[in-house]
């Protein structure tokens, strides 16, 4: 009989003795939507509900604390909250990294988010910023661990020296394996913070049981820790749709299943998806296995190519065809954009726009953390043995990185 799993507000809740620590302290929150109880309570309603707690202010990272903004890069305000009349600071408006006059607020800040195990997911970085603006005030952090819902599979180009941004907090792959407790540790560790920590873990998760691998499916209620983040099977292919994000290419956004299906008008799905299956086939890789592509039409109510039929495919990765250690969404990606170069030589396949607070340099090279797989894309001569190379030897790398910091 598989144990059943408590996430880290739920054990913090339960147990007094977790929670002594933080008797006579001034306690924050850190949380968002997803930010739930077992029965569903936002996590701030339940800690305002404990005789033993002082909660003396809120946070919200982006998209909001309760859930306020639908697109990227869209700010939130600060407020006032109105049942529990403490200051909710918006981490994702006039300030990303928290002010000295935020962190005044309090002594211990609480960060409960969901993640969805991807490295261009902002919530991770306003982790790493949180962490080190408690190093430099001399505040505690404690993380109430959560799933990583695509699980361990580590995938994908690790960021290259001098890339970061608000999209990428450090030189990890785009799919890390890890959970936000995890990552706490390898942040500190990176960045020599000085920084007071702790981790309350979660109690039985398997995050390579079937048939959540990383969600407990079936046990926990999803609800989406972004508005484009609707189920699990966006979680499990986000590693390469999000990469969508940077090109002229829908994404799906403003259809029901965002970031689960790419297309546009002016492309023929079922050509691209021969061609992928001749580049893989060619080079002997499985970057189209443990997942189903169905050709699709879709016609997005807002964002791009908004009110035009668009030919595409999407990412089938709900049923018992899904294999989970097979399914490989950043090289799947990655070779679509290639089918689509091989195909169409001058597809204006790179947006060119002001991408997450960086105005210099395209999205899709910020979003990967590097030019590299912008360039094996536009180069007409570059095999996948090429792209298959370095991402092997980051994501060994990486692995190898993150073991000491492994909880479950």
């Amino acid at each position: 009989m598989t144990q059943k799993i408590l996430f880290g507000i739920d054990r913090l809740l339960a147990d007094p003795e977790l929670r002594r620590p933080l008797a006579g302290r001034r306690v924050a929150l850190l949380a968002h939507p997803a930010s739930v109880t077992a029965d569903l309570t936002h996590s701030l309603d339940a800690l305002a509900a404990l005789p033993d707690l002082r909660l003396s202010a809120a946070f919200g990272p982006q998209h909001g604390l309760r859930g306020d903004k639908q697109d990227n890069m869209v700010e939130s305000p600060d407020f006032l909250d109105p049942q529990l009349g403490i200051p909710v600071f918006s981490l994702y408006g006039e300030v990303r990294r928290p002010t000295a006059a935020m962190m005044d607020s309090f002594d211990v800040l609480l960060v409960d988010l969901q993640d969805l195990g991807c490295r261009i997911y902002t919530f991770i970085t306003t982790l790493r910023y949180v962490l080190e603006a408690a190093a430099e005030h001399g505040k505690s952090v404690w993380v109430l661990d959560r799933p990583n819902p695509a699980g361990r599979p580590i995938e994908g180009l690790s960021l290259r020296d001098g890339w970061e941004s608000f999209v990428g907090a450090g030189p990890m792959p785009m799919r890390h394996g890890l959970t936000m407790g995890e990552l706490g540790h390898w942040f500190i560790a990176t960045l020599q913070l000085d920084v007071d920590y702790r981790v309350i873990t979660m109690q039985g998760w398997q995050p390579e049981a079937a048939p959540g691998y990383g969600w407990p499916l079936g046990e926990r209620t999803w609800i989406n820790p972004s508005p484009n983040a609707p189920n699990l099977w966006m979680a499990r292919a986000y590693a390469g749709t999000v990469m969508l994000e940077g090109t002229t290419l829908s994404e799906g956004r403003g259809t029901t299943r965002p970031l689960e299906l790419f297309g546009a008008p002016d492309i023929e799905a079922r050509a691209v998806l021969a061609e992928m299956r001749r580049f893989a086939a060619a080079s002997a890789e499985h970057w189209l296995a443990g997942c189903t592509l169905r050709e699709i039409w879709f016609e997005p109510t807002f964002h791009k190519h908004a009110g035009k039929l668009c030919n595409g495919l999407q990412i089938h990765v709900e049923d018992g065809r899904y294999q989970h250690a097979a399914f490989l969404p950043w090289r799947l990606q990655a070779l679509a954009f290639k089918a689509i170069r091989r195909l169409y030589p001058d597809y204006p396949l790179w947006r060119d726009f002001a991408y997450e607070y960086e105005h210099d340099r395209l999205a899709i090279d910020l979003i990967n953390g590097s030019p590299l797989l912008r360039e094996w894309v536009d180069d007409p001569d570059s095999p996948a043995a090429v792209l298959e190379v370095m991402a092997k030897s980051d994501e060994a790398s990486w692995q190898k990185t993150v073991r000491p910091f492994l909880l479950y």
